[in-house]
């Protein structure tokens, strides 16, 4: 039988790989043992391979590896279509949104198809194909360099482009979101996107289903703006939301 320390190593390296959490005073807050015994861990599992080293901590060997948005278009659909739809209800005639790549602003875009006089301007791949048909609805694209795994539009064509418009909303998505540190994502270039087109929006609001909350799989952040509003669907536990709630964000759980 494995003994408690080798089991608490495998779960260190899970969460190293999954979370990004390998902080010394976070790993020995979660497992309830002293500092020292975590450092000891770390220097295992270092001396083992299956860590780096880092200050405080210690970071995965391997990155978190990033799904592509054809594996995450099945993933929590029933809570992404009730965040869809939720977001869809605040938006008026007339109104120039700006949705971001991914599955959930997809999942908008859907819900905008029938929608009157409409202006959407989105960074998606996604989008773009949900909103091709839609009459009512005026679909623009920012331009930039397509990323694979997301579908989306990303670099300097698609920041110069955002320097000229502003809009009524502005959707968000994201692979993880923290209430200290923001957005995160797998590519440092989705953020400096992101954390711009939300300066560019009279309402910011960040679509992420409850999975997502607390999550740091990736190094690379996007910080949010003053007022923001976190959407997310009914699996979220007041302990997701309570960190989120305390910083001033304004927070929805979509039903």
């Amino acid at each position: 039988m494995p003994r408690e320390s080798e089991l608490r190593r495998e779960a260190i390296v899970r969460l190293a790989t999954t979370t990004g959490l390998a902080n010394v005073d976070e790993l020995s807050a979660h497992f309830g043992v002293t500092a020292s015994t975590i450092r000891r861990d770390l220097a295992q599992l270092e001396q083992s391979g299956a860590l780096a080293r880092t200050y405080g901590g210690a970071m995965a060997i391997v990155a978190h590896p990033e799904a592509s948005l054809r594996q995450r278009v099945g993933e929590e659909f029933e809570a992404k279509r009730s965040i869809a739809r939720w977001a869809a209800r605040q938006i008026g005639a007339g109104e120039t949104v700006l949705l971001d790549a991914g599955t959930t602003t997809g999942a908008l875009a859907h819900e905008l198809r029938g929608a009157p006089a409409l202006t959407v301007v989105t960074t998606g791949m996604t989008a773009l194909q949900e909103l091709a048909s839609a009459d009512s609805v005026t679909v623009e694209c920012l331009g930039g360099v397509l990323r694979p795994q997301s579908l989306g539009f990303i670099g300097p064509l698609a920041e110069t482009a955002l320097e000229r418009r502003t809009f009524d909303r502005v959707f968000l998505g994201a692979d993880g979101v923290t209430a200290e540190d923001g957005i995160c994502e797998a590519d440092i270039r989705q953020t400096r996107l992101k954390e711009l087109m939300a300066r560019r929006g009279d309402h910011v609001y960040l679509l992420v289903h409850a999975a997502k909350l607390g999550r740091r799989p990736f190094h690379a952040w996007a910080p949010m703006p003053r007022r923001w509003t976190l959407v997310t669907d009914a699996a979220a536990t007041e302990a997701d939301l309570e960190p989120f709630r305390a910083k001033g964000v304004d927070v929805v759980v979509a039903s």
